[in-house]
């Protein structure tokens, strides 16, 4: 087991839409899911096609210390893959007329402490990642306190000081603080928190019964631990905890493939946003990570991909 595999052991969820579907793709699929060991990837798979699931799949431990499998009921922690939560959010305000995508967030948020993002970040650029904000999941690492964060506001002091690495507008930076910012601006326009925000517009109606927002630690059933290998020099597999808070907008909600999958089918159905904004959504805006992105960001997907992309190339 390589030490991608390590790290993306127990921690990862694959959902797989074919749309152009045969039967021969079909026999394919399973084919290559039947020989799919927990040596090759410990996780969750859903292939799904026309709305339709064809496959669910549960492969090695969803705690390696107590010895207990992975079912397709697992929840795993979705890291980045939340971006979306909040992205949905943000451009179901923006289709009622409550915020403009091109103005800056001072508009929004006039009491922001920092007067250059204030007066010069749009939401566009934080939507798509051309803000010059950092990711403080990485550049603040050494700050973070994990079990000190309750509500949006509690992150914004880890990197609302930080230098912007560029110019608002100029380059493609992946940011997590610029989702917390979307996340302020949600709770101010709407006057809701943003956790309940996201749970009445966006879970509910999609039937996510099974995501949330869970405190680092949280007893709960069917809950996958993470472990990652990347830190440090022995390559000891190791597990995450020490990585995680409670979810922010800029990712960490914990969630199932089938929850996943509902989140995609509305998506793709226009049920949370119109046809147009959907579209909006996704129209490549810049190019990061190898690939041009919409709003909300492909960092965690690209890398589930080409991991998979690597593993299906060993195999034949």
């Amino acid at each position: 087991m390589n030490i991608k595999q390590q790290t993306l052991l127990a921690t990862v969820i694959l959902f797989i839409g074919i749309s152009a579907f045969s039967q021969s793709k079909d026999i394919a699929i399973k084919t290559f899911l039947d020989h799919l060991t927990p040596d090759d990837f410990s996780g969750t798979v859903l292939v799904a096609h026309n709305d339709k699931i064809t496959e669910k799949r549960a492969y090695g431990l969803a705690s390696i210390e107590h010895e207990i499998k992975n079912s397709v009921n697992t929840k795993f922690n979705i890291a980045s893959i939340a971006k979306m939560f909040t992205a949905v959010a943000i451009l179901q305000l923006y289709e009622q007329g409550m915020l403009k995508l091109n103005i800056p967030i001072g508009e929004y948020l006039p009491d922001y402490p920092n007067k250059l993002v204030r007066d010069s970040v749009t939401i566009h650029q934080l939507l798509s990642h051309t803000s010059g904000l950092n990711n403080f999941y990485v550049a603040d690492e050494d700050k973070m306190r994990n079990l000190e964060y309750k509500k949006v506001s509690d992150f914004v002091p880890l990197f609302v000081h930080d230098t912007l690495l560029s110019l608002p507008g100029t380059k493609y930076n992946y940011s997590a603080s610029g989702f917390v910012i979307l996340g302020l601006i949600i709770e101010k326009i709407s006057g809701k928190n943003y956790y309940e925000y996201i749970k009445v517009a966006i879970l509910k109606p999609t039937e996510m019964f099974n995501t949330s927002e869970l405190e680092v630690d949280s007893t709960v059933s069917n809950k996958a631990s993470g472990y990652t290998s990347m830190f440090g020099e022995n390559k000891v597999l190791k597990k995450n905890d020490y990585y995680l808070t409670k979810a922010s907008p800029g990712g960490f909600y914990y969630s199932t493939i089938t929850d996943l999958f509902n989140f995609s089918k509305a998506l793709g159905n226009n049920e949370l946003i119109k046809k147009e904004t959907t579209e909006l959504m996704f129209k490549p805006k810049i190019k990061g990570y190898n690939t041009y992105i919409g709003y909300g960001g492909k960092k965690g997907a690209s890398i589930v991909t080409d991991f998979f992309k690597e593993l299906i190339a060993n195999k034949k």
